[in-house]
Protein backbone atom coordinates (compact mmCIF):
# COMPACT_ATOMS: atom_id res chain seq x y z
CA UNK A 1 0.00 0.00 0.00
CA UNK A 2 1.25 3.07 -0.73
CA UNK A 3 0.64 7.02 1.01
CA UNK A 4 -1.93 7.47 -2.31
CA UNK A 5 -3.82 4.54 -2.16
CA UNK A 6 -4.19 5.33 2.02
CA UNK A 7 -5.36 8.59 1.15
CA UNK A 8 -7.56 7.37 -1.60
CA UNK A 9 -9.38 5.12 0.52
CA UNK A 10 -9.75 7.86 3.37
CA UNK A 11 -11.37 10.24 0.53
CA UNK A 12 -13.47 7.54 -0.52
CA UNK A 13 -14.52 6.39 3.93
CA UNK A 14 -15.46 10.56 4.04
CA UNK A 15 -17.66 10.11 0.72
CA UNK A 16 -19.56 7.13 1.99
CA UNK A 17 -20.05 8.31 5.35
CA UNK A 18 -21.74 12.10 3.58
CA UNK A 19 -23.77 10.27 1.36
CA UNK A 20 -25.47 8.35 4.56
CA UNK A 21 -25.88 11.66 6.25
CA UNK A 22 -23.70 10.64 9.15
CA UNK A 23 -22.81 13.35 11.75
CA UNK A 24 -20.07 15.12 11.67
CA UNK A 25 -18.62 13.83 15.22
CA UNK A 26 -19.43 10.10 13.60
CA UNK A 27 -17.45 11.59 10.77
CA UNK A 28 -14.53 12.57 12.43
CA UNK A 29 -14.46 10.08 15.26
CA UNK A 30 -14.49 7.42 12.22
CA UNK A 31 -12.12 8.95 10.12
CA UNK A 32 -9.72 9.25 12.65
CA UNK A 33 -10.07 5.96 13.36
CA UNK A 34 -9.54 4.57 9.89
CA UNK A 35 -6.59 6.94 9.38
CA UNK A 36 -4.57 5.22 12.41
CA UNK A 37 -5.14 1.80 10.55
CA UNK A 38 -4.30 2.66 7.81
CA UNK A 39 -1.03 4.01 9.05
CA UNK A 40 -0.28 1.30 10.71
CA UNK A 41 -0.67 -0.60 7.47
CA UNK A 42 1.38 1.46 5.85
CA UNK A 43 3.98 0.54 8.47
CA UNK A 44 3.54 -3.07 7.84
CA UNK A 45 3.52 -2.68 3.67
CA UNK A 46 6.77 -3.56 1.98
CA UNK A 47 7.89 -0.25 -0.48
CA UNK A 48 8.69 -0.97 -4.26
CA UNK A 49 8.59 -3.92 -6.21
CA UNK A 50 7.84 -5.82 -3.01
CA UNK A 51 4.00 -4.54 -2.69
CA UNK A 52 1.68 -6.72 -4.49
CA UNK A 53 -0.69 -4.99 -7.07
CA UNK A 54 -4.77 -5.82 -6.47
CA UNK A 55 -6.49 -7.14 -9.48
CA UNK A 56 -6.87 -10.56 -8.11
CA UNK A 57 -9.42 -12.65 -6.24
CA UNK A 58 -9.87 -11.14 -2.57
CA UNK A 59 -7.90 -7.96 -3.89
CA UNK A 60 -9.18 -4.60 -2.54
CA UNK A 61 -10.52 -2.39 -5.16
CA UNK A 62 -8.56 -0.15 -7.08
CA UNK A 63 -4.41 0.95 -6.67
CA UNK A 64 -2.27 -1.41 -4.97
CA UNK A 65 -3.74 -2.12 -1.24
CA UNK A 66 -3.05 -5.85 -0.37
CA UNK A 67 -5.84 -8.65 -0.32
CA UNK A 68 -9.00 -8.07 1.83
CA UNK A 69 -7.92 -11.05 3.94
CA UNK A 70 -4.70 -9.47 4.61
CA UNK A 71 -6.00 -6.12 5.76
CA UNK A 72 -8.76 -8.18 7.60
CA UNK A 73 -5.83 -9.94 9.81
CA UNK A 74 -4.01 -6.54 9.84
CA UNK A 75 -7.27 -5.20 11.49
CA UNK A 76 -7.89 -8.13 14.09
CA UNK A 77 -4.13 -7.41 15.53
CA UNK A 78 -4.74 -3.85 15.39
CA UNK A 79 -7.54 -3.63 17.92
CA UNK A 80 -5.86 -6.43 19.72
CA UNK A 81 -2.78 -3.87 20.29
CA UNK A 82 -5.37 -0.87 21.21
CA UNK A 83 -6.62 -3.26 24.27
CA UNK A 84 -3.36 -5.09 25.25
CA UNK A 85 -1.08 -2.52 24.70
CA UNK A 86 -2.48 0.73 24.61
CA UNK A 87 -5.02 -0.73 27.33
CA UNK A 88 -7.91 1.49 25.93
CA UNK A 89 -11.43 1.36 28.01
CA UNK A 90 -13.94 -1.22 26.25
CA UNK A 91 -16.28 2.02 24.97
CA UNK A 92 -13.00 3.53 23.15
CA UNK A 93 -12.26 0.00 21.64
CA UNK A 94 -15.40 -0.79 20.33
CA UNK A 95 -15.87 2.57 18.58
CA UNK A 96 -12.59 1.92 16.57
CA UNK A 97 -13.85 -1.70 15.72
CA UNK A 98 -17.46 0.32 14.46
CA UNK A 99 -14.91 2.45 12.35
CA UNK A 100 -13.15 -0.38 10.95
CA UNK A 101 -16.69 -2.60 10.15
CA UNK A 102 -17.60 0.74 8.25
CA UNK A 103 -14.66 0.69 6.43
CA UNK A 104 -14.69 -2.68 5.29
CA UNK A 105 -17.89 -3.02 4.19
CA UNK A 106 -18.58 0.46 3.03
CA UNK A 107 -15.69 1.21 1.29
CA UNK A 108 -13.51 -1.97 0.72
CA UNK A 109 -16.71 -3.84 0.20
CA UNK A 110 -16.14 -6.85 1.55
CA UNK A 111 -18.50 -9.52 0.68
CA UNK A 112 -19.21 -10.77 3.90
CA UNK A 113 -20.73 -9.09 6.88
CA UNK A 114 -17.79 -7.29 8.27
CA UNK A 115 -17.95 -6.91 11.77
CA UNK A 116 -15.40 -7.39 14.86
CA UNK A 117 -15.93 -8.70 17.89
CA UNK A 118 -16.87 -6.15 20.60
CA UNK A 119 -15.47 -5.28 24.16
CA UNK A 120 -17.74 -5.94 27.20
CA UNK A 121 -16.82 -3.91 30.20
CA UNK A 122 -18.08 -3.38 33.52
CA UNK A 123 -21.92 -2.29 33.65
CA UNK A 124 -21.71 0.85 35.49
CA UNK A 125 -25.15 2.44 36.75
CA UNK A 126 -25.06 6.08 36.07
CA UNK A 127 -24.86 8.86 38.77
CA UNK A 128 -27.63 10.26 39.68
CA UNK A 129 -27.90 13.67 41.92
CA UNK A 130 -30.87 13.92 44.43
CA UNK A 131 -33.27 16.76 44.12
CA UNK A 132 -31.14 18.95 46.81
CA UNK A 133 -28.28 18.06 45.34
CA UNK A 134 -29.50 19.47 41.86
CA UNK A 135 -30.96 22.52 43.64
CA UNK A 136 -27.21 23.59 44.84
CA UNK A 137 -25.69 22.83 41.45
CA UNK A 138 -28.03 25.49 39.84
CA UNK A 139 -27.34 27.48 42.15
CA UNK A 140 -23.60 27.79 41.48
CA UNK A 141 -24.58 28.76 37.81
CA UNK A 142 -25.67 32.25 36.26
CA UNK A 143 -27.14 33.67 33.29
CA UNK A 144 -27.39 31.38 30.33
CA UNK A 145 -25.16 28.29 31.93
CA UNK A 146 -27.92 28.07 34.44
CA UNK A 147 -30.63 28.16 31.62
CA UNK A 148 -28.88 25.39 29.77
CA UNK A 149 -28.20 22.97 33.10
CA UNK A 150 -31.79 23.88 34.14
CA UNK A 151 -32.88 22.86 30.42
CA UNK A 152 -30.58 19.82 30.87
CA UNK A 153 -31.90 18.72 33.97
CA UNK A 154 -35.76 20.05 33.46
CA UNK A 155 -36.28 18.28 29.87
CA UNK A 156 -33.71 15.63 29.74
CA UNK A 157 -31.62 17.19 27.03
CA UNK A 158 -28.02 15.75 26.24
CA UNK A 159 -25.08 18.59 26.21
CA UNK A 160 -25.39 18.34 22.07
CA UNK A 161 -29.37 18.32 22.25
CA UNK A 162 -29.53 21.68 24.16
CA UNK A 163 -26.56 23.88 23.02
CA UNK A 164 -27.96 22.63 19.25
CA UNK A 165 -31.58 24.05 20.10
CA UNK A 166 -32.44 26.64 17.84
CA UNK A 167 -35.31 29.44 18.48
CA UNK A 168 -38.19 27.50 16.48
CA UNK A 169 -37.63 24.21 18.47
CA UNK A 170 -38.78 26.02 21.60
CA UNK A 171 -42.78 26.44 22.07
CA UNK A 172 -43.77 28.27 25.04
CA UNK A 173 -47.70 27.44 24.21
CA UNK A 174 -47.86 24.96 24.59
CA UNK A 175 -44.77 24.42 26.77
CA UNK A 176 -42.66 21.85 24.94
CA UNK A 177 -39.29 21.80 22.83
CA UNK A 178 -38.42 19.77 19.73
CA UNK A 179 -35.76 17.73 19.67
CA UNK A 180 -34.11 17.84 16.21
CA UNK A 181 -32.22 14.93 15.22
CA UNK A 182 -31.27 13.55 18.48
CA UNK A 183 -28.96 10.89 18.90
CA UNK A 184 -29.88 7.96 16.14
CA UNK A 185 -31.10 10.54 13.77
CA UNK A 186 -34.59 11.34 15.63
CA UNK A 187 -36.66 13.91 16.23
CA UNK A 188 -38.36 14.02 19.27
CA UNK A 189 -40.39 16.10 21.63
CA UNK A 190 -40.11 16.93 25.27
CA UNK A 191 -41.45 19.00 27.59
CA UNK A 192 -40.72 22.80 28.89
CA UNK A 193 -40.38 22.92 32.68
CA UNK A 194 -42.99 26.17 33.60
CA UNK A 195 -40.63 27.27 35.70
CA UNK A 196 -37.91 28.46 33.56
CA UNK A 197 -40.24 29.66 30.73
CA UNK A 198 -39.93 33.08 30.88
CA UNK A 199 -36.15 33.13 31.74
CA UNK A 200 -36.36 31.12 28.41
CA UNK A 201 -38.71 33.75 26.62
CA UNK A 202 -36.81 36.45 28.01
CA UNK A 203 -33.27 34.64 26.58
CA UNK A 204 -35.47 34.60 22.95
CA UNK A 205 -35.64 38.15 23.19
CA UNK A 206 -32.18 38.55 23.79
CA UNK A 207 -31.37 36.05 20.74
CA UNK A 208 -33.71 38.44 18.60
CA UNK A 209 -31.85 42.12 19.72
CA UNK A 210 -28.07 40.26 18.67
CA UNK A 211 -29.27 38.92 15.92
CA UNK A 212 -30.45 42.03 14.21
CA UNK A 213 -27.88 44.53 15.18
CA UNK A 214 -25.61 41.13 13.69
CA UNK A 215 -27.78 41.24 10.39
CA UNK A 216 -27.14 45.30 10.36
CA UNK A 217 -23.69 44.46 10.09
CA UNK A 218 -23.84 41.13 7.82
CA UNK A 219 -22.95 38.86 10.04
CA UNK A 220 -26.63 36.92 11.00
CA UNK A 221 -26.48 33.80 9.57
CA UNK A 222 -26.43 30.57 11.12
CA UNK A 223 -25.58 27.81 10.01
CA UNK A 224 -28.04 25.32 8.51
CA UNK A 225 -28.91 21.58 8.08
CA UNK A 226 -26.99 20.56 4.78
CA UNK A 227 -31.08 19.43 3.34
CA UNK A 228 -32.26 23.21 3.67
CA UNK A 229 -28.68 24.64 3.11
CA UNK A 230 -28.78 23.24 -0.51
CA UNK A 231 -32.74 24.11 -0.82
CA UNK A 232 -33.24 27.22 1.07
CA UNK A 233 -29.92 28.71 1.93
CA UNK A 234 -31.47 31.97 2.97
CA UNK A 235 -33.30 30.66 5.94
CA UNK A 236 -29.85 30.61 7.87
CA UNK A 237 -30.37 34.81 8.23
CA UNK A 238 -33.92 34.18 9.84
CA UNK A 239 -35.00 34.33 13.41
CA UNK A 240 -36.33 30.96 13.77
CA UNK A 241 -32.99 29.09 12.64
CA UNK A 242 -31.03 31.23 15.38
CA UNK A 243 -29.30 29.25 18.56
CA UNK A 244 -30.74 29.70 21.69
CA UNK A 245 -27.51 29.70 22.94
CA UNK A 246 -25.57 31.68 20.94
CA UNK A 247 -21.19 31.90 20.86
CA UNK A 248 -20.24 35.22 21.90
CA UNK A 249 -18.06 35.22 18.63
CA UNK A 250 -18.68 35.54 14.94
CA UNK A 251 -17.37 32.71 12.71
CA UNK A 252 -17.30 32.21 9.32
CA UNK A 253 -18.70 28.41 8.17
CA UNK A 254 -16.09 27.15 5.93
CA UNK A 255 -18.45 25.84 3.04
CA UNK A 256 -20.37 28.72 2.76
CA UNK A 257 -18.08 31.39 3.82
CA UNK A 258 -21.18 33.44 5.61
CA UNK A 259 -20.33 35.32 8.68
CA UNK A 260 -22.81 34.30 11.93
CA UNK A 261 -22.78 33.09 15.33
CA UNK A 262 -22.34 29.03 15.89
CA UNK A 263 -23.78 27.70 19.21
CA UNK A 264 -22.30 28.18 22.51
CA UNK A 265 -19.19 25.74 22.84
CA UNK A 266 -20.07 22.23 24.72
CA UNK A 267 -16.83 22.20 26.65
CA UNK A 268 -17.86 25.99 27.81
CA UNK A 269 -20.94 24.11 29.78
CA UNK A 270 -18.93 21.26 30.66
CA UNK A 271 -16.04 23.73 32.37
CA UNK A 272 -18.95 25.13 33.80
CA UNK A 273 -20.95 22.70 35.41
CA UNK A 274 -17.73 20.43 36.71
CA UNK A 275 -17.10 23.81 38.57
CA UNK A 276 -20.39 24.14 39.79
CA UNK A 277 -20.34 20.46 41.41
CA UNK A 278 -16.96 21.27 42.44
CA UNK A 279 -17.90 24.42 44.62
CA UNK A 280 -21.66 23.14 45.80
CA UNK A 281 -19.56 20.23 48.20
CA UNK A 282 -21.09 17.55 46.26
CA UNK A 283 -18.95 14.77 46.56
CA UNK A 284 -20.05 13.02 43.28
CA UNK A 285 -18.50 12.67 39.82
CA UNK A 286 -21.36 14.67 38.28
CA UNK A 287 -21.37 16.18 34.83
CA UNK A 288 -23.64 17.73 32.32
CA UNK A 289 -25.17 13.70 31.66
CA UNK A 290 -25.61 13.35 35.16
CA UNK A 291 -28.38 16.19 35.03
CA UNK A 292 -29.93 14.06 32.42
CA UNK A 293 -29.25 10.82 33.94
CA UNK A 294 -31.24 12.95 37.47
CA UNK A 295 -33.74 13.80 35.12
CA UNK A 296 -34.92 10.09 33.87
CA UNK A 297 -34.90 8.77 37.51
CA UNK A 298 -36.69 11.30 39.45
CA UNK A 299 -39.88 11.53 37.00
CA UNK A 300 -39.57 7.45 37.48
CA UNK A 301 -39.96 7.90 41.11
CA UNK A 302 -43.13 10.45 40.46
CA UNK A 303 -44.80 7.98 38.81
CA UNK A 304 -44.28 8.31 34.93
CA UNK A 305 -44.75 4.68 33.48
CA UNK A 306 -41.24 3.52 31.71
CA UNK A 307 -42.27 4.18 28.10
CA UNK A 308 -43.09 7.79 29.02
CA UNK A 309 -39.75 8.24 29.84
CA UNK A 310 -38.55 6.14 26.97
CA UNK A 311 -40.12 8.49 24.76
CA UNK A 312 -38.88 11.65 26.53
CA UNK A 313 -35.71 10.56 27.16
CA UNK A 314 -35.40 9.75 22.91
CA UNK A 315 -34.47 6.04 23.82
CA UNK A 316 -34.24 3.46 21.10
CA UNK A 317 -34.71 0.81 23.52
CA UNK A 318 -36.95 0.25 26.40
CA UNK A 319 -33.81 -1.70 27.64
CA UNK A 320 -31.86 1.70 28.27
CA UNK A 321 -34.65 3.54 30.18
CA UNK A 322 -34.73 0.50 33.20
CA UNK A 323 -31.18 1.32 33.63
CA UNK A 324 -32.70 4.69 35.61
CA UNK A 325 -35.41 1.69 37.40
CA UNK A 326 -32.59 0.06 38.36
CA UNK A 327 -30.93 2.86 39.98
CA UNK A 328 -34.09 3.61 41.84
CA UNK A 329 -33.44 0.32 43.78
CA UNK A 330 -30.04 1.69 44.88
CA UNK A 331 -30.26 2.89 48.72
CA UNK A 332 -31.22 5.96 49.20
CA UNK A 333 -33.78 5.85 46.35
CA UNK A 334 -36.73 4.91 48.18
CA UNK A 335 -36.90 1.98 49.78
CA UNK A 336 -37.10 1.93 53.53
CA UNK A 337 -34.22 -0.09 55.40
CA UNK A 338 -35.79 -2.89 57.65
CA UNK A 339 -34.00 -1.43 60.75
CA UNK A 340 -35.53 1.84 59.87
CA UNK A 341 -39.16 0.11 59.66
CA UNK A 342 -37.94 -1.84 63.20
CA UNK A 343 -37.12 1.21 65.17
CA UNK A 344 -40.01 3.52 63.89
CA UNK A 345 -42.48 0.27 65.32
CA UNK A 346 -41.00 0.69 68.45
Amino acid sequence: MTTNDARRLLDEARLRIRVRQMSYRTERTYLGWIRRFLREVLKSTPAGPEARPTGGPGSTPGGSTPPISDLVEAARRYLEHLAVIERLGPSTQNQAASALSFFFREVLRATEEMEFPRARGPQRRPTVLSGQEVRKVLAELTGTKRLAASLMYGSGLRLSECMALRVKDVSLDPRRITVRVGKGGKDRETLLPAHIADELRVQIMRVADQHDKDRAAGRGWARLPKALARKSPSAGDDLAWQFIFPSRHITTDPATRRAGRHHLHPSVMQRAVKEAVKRSGINKAASCHTLRHSFATHILRMGYDIQTVKELMGHHSVKTTMIYAHVMDRPGFGIQSPLDRLMTQE
